[in-house]
C-alpha cells in the first residue's frame, strides 16, 4: 500500500469517532417552555421593582417586594435567574 494511500485510511479512521458525536439530539420541548416561562415570571418580578422605583418608593421598600415576589422564582438578594446545569 502506498504511504498517502495508508495515510487517507488512517484520517478516514480517525474521523469517525468525530462524526458520530455530531448527531444533535431533539430538543426537549418542555424544558424550553418552563425555561421561557421562567425568564418571563422572572422578567414580571423584576418590572415591578422597576415600577416601585418609579413610584417614588424607597429602595428598602422595593427590595422587600421584590423578595416577597421572587419566592419560588429567582434566586438570592436580587432574585437571579435559576439555571439548571
Amino acid at each position: 500500500m502506498k504511504p498517502s494511500a495508508l495515510w487517507f485510511v488512517i484520517f478516514v479512521a480517525a474521523c469517525f469517532p468525530a462524526l458520530a458525536q455530531n448527531k444533535a439530539s431533539p430538543p426537549n420541548l418542555d424544558a424550553i417552555k418552563r425555561d421561557v416561562a421562567d425568564h418571563r415570571a422572572l422578567a414580571q418580578v423584576h418590572e415591578n421593582a422597576a415600577k416601585c422605583l418609579e413610584a417614588g418608593k424607597s429602595e428598602k421598600e422595593c427590595h422587600e417586594q421584590l423578595a416577597k415576589e421572587c419566592k419560588g422564582v429567582g434566586i438570592g438578594k436580587y432574585c437571579g435567574m435559576r439555571h439548571r446545569h
